[in-house]
């Protein structure tokens, strides 16, 4: 009988050691997803108890002491793992005064162990002190099923309260059932090693329904996980969808705003070159006229052609400033004087300036060179005086001023054309050099669009500042050539 329990503690010992192994490596895995140390702990100790005990007869039965008081450790490391799913804690004062108990439990066990007859004491010690903390378990099985209520979480309180019943027979039954006077673990009575192993064998369950616990919070995560995915999938065929939706709505409103934005551009052009195209019908209207009188003379025919060759000559410098923005055409560059250029277009809008009253300072740097096409250049500041004329125009200021200022700044040379008229409006501002905006109603949004064109091919740059006292002030900087 003796030899037939020995066996049996070492089986229970191989099962705890085996359960022990599979804690571990679900724990080693999946540590960082929930699972808790205190269940490979527990049942590892469990494991190391039934070794004791099996072995306590052969060796020493000083490992009784070692046996009983492992027992009432992976019990109690039970209540840690059940009160950490109620994320819950021992502070560190508790968790010290509770480790006491199982100290204090070894130290009176061993000194009952070598006292004689004291067995029937030394079970009620280790056996009441296991119903105390099983009751401690259901407790807080309990808490935690009003939260997880899951079937495998029911049969953990259940074997629980299952090994608890068994415990109590067994407590009542050697303390006050059983007639034997002399007996010790391996030689109790029928009743009491039927009561031992079934406590025994419930105990692995629950070890058994733990990993089942573990493994079915491990699929559940899982599962989540693959429906997380499955709706992100789904999520990104929706924004694939939409995306593609968006591109075929931006090709749509493209093809169908294609012939408006075609015409507003050829209109843009046509509104360009119709100022040097008018000067040049005007001047074409008074030759005629004259001719047919028969009253023109050399003097007055010559500047009248001199005047058709300039306006011929601006027209064609927008059309093939035009052309390059589409073409990789040579700007045929040359080394020329900004002053020269800035006296060339000053002639060509003499007459407008005269007419409307408007003086013009200039405060230009003599030797200012830039390497230029010198008829796009003029088209620039012919158009950022144009602008200013009319910004003059319609504020319906008694003084009329334009400042053309030309400076050296470092490796650039600076233009500004400022006037004393309204300013641009705060709205127009940050949209000023783009194609197919303007502040004006007769516009057409093409001037300094082109201008900006012109400008930044050259590696230079055009802004815009509120003039000081009032007004606008372009500012164009270029290379300097020298």
């Amino acid at each position: 009988m003796e030899l037939a329990n020995q066996i049996f503690f070492i089986a229970f010992s191989l099962i705890g050691l085996g359960l022990f192994l599979s804690a571990l490596y679900q724990y080693r895995v999946s540590g960082a997803s929930g699972l808790s140390i205190y269940w490979p702990l527990s049942v590892g100790i469990f494991a190391l108890s039934s070794f004791s005990f099996g072995i306590a007869l052969w060796t020493h039965q000083f490992f009784l002491t070692i046996a009983n008081t492992s027992f009432i450790v992976s019990v109690f490391l039970l209540i840690f793992l059940y009160r950490s799913w109620n994320q819950r804690s021992f502070t560190k004062i508790q968790a010290l005064l509770l480790w006491l108990i199982p100290v204090f439990i070894s130290i009176f066990y061993d000194y009952l162990r070598v006292t004689p007859d004291t067995f029937k004491h030394r079970v009620a010690l280790i056996t009441i002190t296991q119903e105390l903390f099983l009751i401690w378990q259901i407790w807080e099985l309990r808490k935690y099923y009003k939260i997880d209520p899951t079937i495998v979480v029911r049969w953990l309180i259940f074997l629980t309260a299952f090994t608890l019943f068994g415990e109590i027979l067994r407590t009542l039954w050697i303390l006050f059932g059983s007639t034997q006077t002399n007996f010790f673990l391996y030689a109790q009575d029928a009743l009491a090693l039927t009561l031992l192993w079934i406590g025994y064998g419930s105990t692995i369950l629950v070890y058994v329904a733990l990993g089942s616990f573990y493994l079915e919070k491990q699929i559940r995560k899982e599962n989540q996980i693959a429906n997380a995915l499955k709706s992100t999938t789904e999520e990104n065929k929706k924004i694939t969808e939409l995306l593609k939706e968006k591109e075929r709505l931006i090709y749509g409103l493209m093809k169908a705003n294609k012939t408006a934005a075609t015409g507003a551009l050829s209109a843009s052009i046509a509104h360009e070159l119709n100022q040097p195209l008018g000067a040049s019908n005007l001047n074409i209207q008074f030759l005629k006229m004259n001719l047919e009188k028969g009253v023109i003379n050399p003097e007055l025919g010559k500047e009248v052609l001199d005047s058709l060759e300039e306006d011929n000559k601006r027209a064609a410098a927008i059309v093939k400033s035009l052309r390059s923005i589409f073409t990789e055409v040579d700007s045929n560059a040359e080394e020329v004087q900004l002053g020269s250029l800035i006296d060339k277009v000053l002639d060509i809008v003499k007459p407008e300036l005269k007419s409307k009253n408007i003086q013009i300072q200039l405060q230009v740097d003599d030797e200012l060179l830039i390497k230029v096409n010198s008829s796009e250049i003029e088209q620039v500041i012919l158009n950022l005086l144009n602008n200013a004329i009319q910004a003059l125009a319609n504020a319906g200021t008694l003084q009329r001023r334009i400042v053309i200022n030309a400076t050296k700044s470092g490796q650039f040379i600076q233009l500004s054309v400022s006037d004393n008229g309204a300013g641009v409006p705060v709205e127009f501002k940050s949209q000023l050099f783009e194609l197919l905006s303007t502040t004006k109603q007769t516009g057409m949004g093409l001037g300094l669009w082109l201008c900006k064109h012109i400008v930044t091919r050259y590696g230079g740059l055009i802004d815009y500042q509120d003039e000081i006292g009032g007004g606008a002030r372009f500012v164009v900087e270029l290379p300097s050539a020298s």
